[in-house]
């Protein structure tokens, strides 16, 4: 992905490119090879980490010695509420622990991050991340270094997964859409390839496939904001079956479905019902006010920071799920024209 950086070299790739074992190169960069490992092999490891442009992972060796007690707090981005709520979250825990907490974000989202102390040669104990791709991560947490994986695919490579519970939040979505007499869906996706967006469109599907005569008569996907929200959803209701409700992966592509609809002399709800995701402090500031699932954001932050410091003290926090919220508004309302009925296959 464009402004990503190579991944950096391991132990592993220093042992291929010298002929040798891992020990081998923990025993030469650690000075402990004398009277165990060969002159001449101890030269060839030195010189493949020089080639290589290897470093050892000093943060994996400050764990085991305890003397850093510090955690990198990684988000794709601050400028978004829910991620602010996770780093307060997160924060809170670990003062109450005494852990300093080292904020990063990364708005490649599930392109591999940037290393952000590749020239200072920090220290850490380990890293909590949201909402991205373990496998991004790869470079930040480095060799042995404890991952905890917040709103991502739970084992996906990680010490610990924390997540809200997605589907039953888009399934609490799809049935009060249904209740209501709804049966033509459009999705406003967030175009953001990661697990949390994926899984919103899998239970939204199941959940129509699952009601005779719902149907999605459209999927728009768009970068989360305003501005892309509201072309979207513009397209979504200019197709040539107009959807009565659409189904937004998130509260700012919402308020874009507002801003199109008004557009079009359509009214929220009369005309169309809009439903967030988030339950940002936008989704009180439109009027009407939106219908949306409220996530834990702060207690996400906190919840993996305390599974973060578990697993530094060897324990397997394993995944947790914390319960989600719909909250009903004004921007929800039975369909025009007559309701269908909500007999469920």
């Amino acid at each position: 992905m464009r402004g990503a950086l190579p991944p950096r070299p391991t132990s592993r790739d220093v042992a291929e490119r010298a002929g040798v074992s891992q020990a081998t190169v923990s025993l030469v960069l650690r000075d402990r090879w004398h009277g165990r490992v060969s002159p001449a092999r101890a030269e060839a490891v030195r010189a493949a980490a020089r080639e290589l442009g290897y470093r050892p992972n000093v943060a994996a060796r400050t764990l085991r010695l305890g003397r850093s007690r510090t955690a990198l707090v990684v988000v794709p981005a601050l400028t978004n509420e829910f991620f602010a709520r996770v780093h307060a979250g997160a924060v809170r825990v670990a003062a109450g622990d005494d852990v300093g907490v080292v904020l990063y974000t990364s708005p490649l989202e599930t392109g591999p991050a940037r290393d952000p102390f590749a020239s200072a040669g920090a220290t850490l104990d380990g890293v909590l991340a949201s909402s991205m791709a373990a496998e991004a991560l790869a470079v930040l947490s480095g060799e042995g270094l404890p991952l905890v994986m917040l709103d991502s695919e739970p084992g996906a490579g990680a010490a610990a997964t924390v997540n809200p519970d997605i589907a039953a939040g888009m399934r609490l979505v799809a049935r009060h859409l249904l209740s209501l007499g709804h049966r033509r869906f459009a999705h406003v996706a967030a175009d953001v390839d990661s697990w949390t967006f994926r899984e919103r469109a899998r239970v939204l599907a199941a959940e129509l496939a699952a009601v005779r005569g719902a149907r999605l008569v459209g999927t728009r996907r768009a970068p989360i904001g305003v501005a892309d929200g509201v072309l979207a959803a513009e397209r979504a209701l200019t197709a040539a079956e107009r959807p009565t409700a659409l189904v937004c992966d998130d509260d700012m592509l919402a308020v874009g479905a507002y801003k199109a609809a008004r557009r079009l002399g359509l009214r929220v709800p009369d005309d169309v019902s809009v439903t967030g995701f988030d339950d940002l402090t936008v989704a009180t500031a439109v009027e009407p006010e939106l219908t949306t699932v409220r996530l834990p954001g702060e207690e996400l932050g906190a919840a993996g920071m305390r599974a973060l410091l578990a697993a530094l003290r060897g324990e397997s926090p394993g995944t947790t799920v914390l319960p989600v919220e719909l909250v009903r508004r004004g921007s929800t309302a039975v369909p025009p024209g007559p309701a269908a009925p909500g007999t469920r296959e």
